[in-house]
């Protein structure tokens, strides 16, 4: 299976996330901006650069759910299994928070919202960090989200500091929401 991501262009992201600074990379349906979840200077910028309000919370997405079994209280096994079934895939579960996801992460919620994305370049991305990134749509509040290398570069130019080319999946919209517990839609 060819890699989706250059080996050079890997080694700057991961600099990048280790390092507490932001990148774009392509997801299912959009441009996601990331960081590390667990920095909060990092993510106190990307929520500047998105002006967007840190009460919203944030979606982790992840290569695998060993990655982000951690960040979650105990579900039921059936609304497990349902999450589990649809991943890796383009579907964004909320979970009650466990006591290691960061006030920053959650927003006012007790929940933290997480995806297992078949997405190759994030697979890729998370596999190599070893643990989940922050996703959140490469746009400012309120304008549409971004799909492509050449619009990233123009919206944010130097605001981001590494750019992980490759293209988005053919999803035409983010991807849903829903809530693990109830099974809810959220976000169709």
């Amino acid at each position: 299976m060819p890699l989706a991501i250059e080996p050079s262009d890997l080694k700057t992201a991961l600099a990048c996330l280790r390092q507490g600074q932001i990148i774009a990379y392509p997801t299912e349906a959009v441009y996601g901006l990331g960081c590390d979840p667990f920095q909060a200077e990092a993510v106190s910028r990307l929520l500047q650069l998105k002006q967007r309000s840190v009460d919203k919370g944030l979606i982790l997405i992840a290569a695998s759910w060993s990655q982000i079994e951690s960040l979650v209280e105990p579900v039921p096994p059936p609304a497990l299994a349902q999450a589990l079934a649809s991943w890796p895939g383009p579907v964004t579960w909320v979970f009650p928070a466990g006591s290691t996801v960061p006030s920053w992460i959650r927003g006012r919620h007790r929940t933290v919202a997480l995806r297992v994305s078949a997405h190759p370049v994030v697979q890729e991305l998370c596999q190599a960090y070893g643990g989940p990134m922050v996703s959140t749509s490469a746009n400012r509040e309120g304008e549409p989200p971004l799909r492509d290398f050449r619009a990233m570069q123009m919206m944010f130019g130097k605001q981001i500091d590494f750019i992980v080319p490759g293209k988005v999946g053919g999803l035409s919209n983010p991807t849903p929401i829903r809530d693990a517990i109830s099974g809810q839609t959220l976000r169709p």
